[in-house]
């Protein structure tokens, strides 16, 4: 039995169904989703080798996926799970230096939450 080596993109979906990485794609220009996409893709290809400036540590097991496009700054927040898994948890527009605390609150929470019904669900 070989061992796959495939990397796979998941996308966090709240308890009813809201997908918020999928909508804040949906929000985006053409040209930016595009770039998304592209960069996407060499994510889920480096996955945990991936380096700055494709991604950058934020803390414990979140990390921050990094996109600019039109002088605009994007992020999108994820972690590493079992099984070879990049989960995206929160996207957002960067508009200061520092991520702001709200948008990684979001992104806790969700990792929590994410990580809650995983655990329920193995029982």
């Amino acid at each position: 039995m070989s061992e796959t080596t495939e990397w796979s993109i998941e996308f966090y979906i709240e308890e009813g169904g809201d997908v918020p990485v999928a909508a804040f794609f949906d929000q985006l220009d053409i040209k930016t989703r595009a770039r998304f996409r592209a960069s996407l893709e060499r994510l889920r290809q480096e996955n945990v080798l991936a380096r700055f400036p494709l991604v950058a540590h934020l803390e414990g097991d979140l990390w921050e996926w990094r996109e600019s496009s039109n002088a605009n700054i994007y992020r999108v927040v994820y972690f590493v799970f079992t099984g070879r898994r990049i989960v995206l948890l929160h996207g957002f527009q960067k508009k200061t230096q520092r991520t702001p605390p709200r948008e990684l609150d979001t992104a806790r929470r969700r990792h929590r939450d994410f990580l809650e019904r995983q655990r329920k669900s193995k029982r």
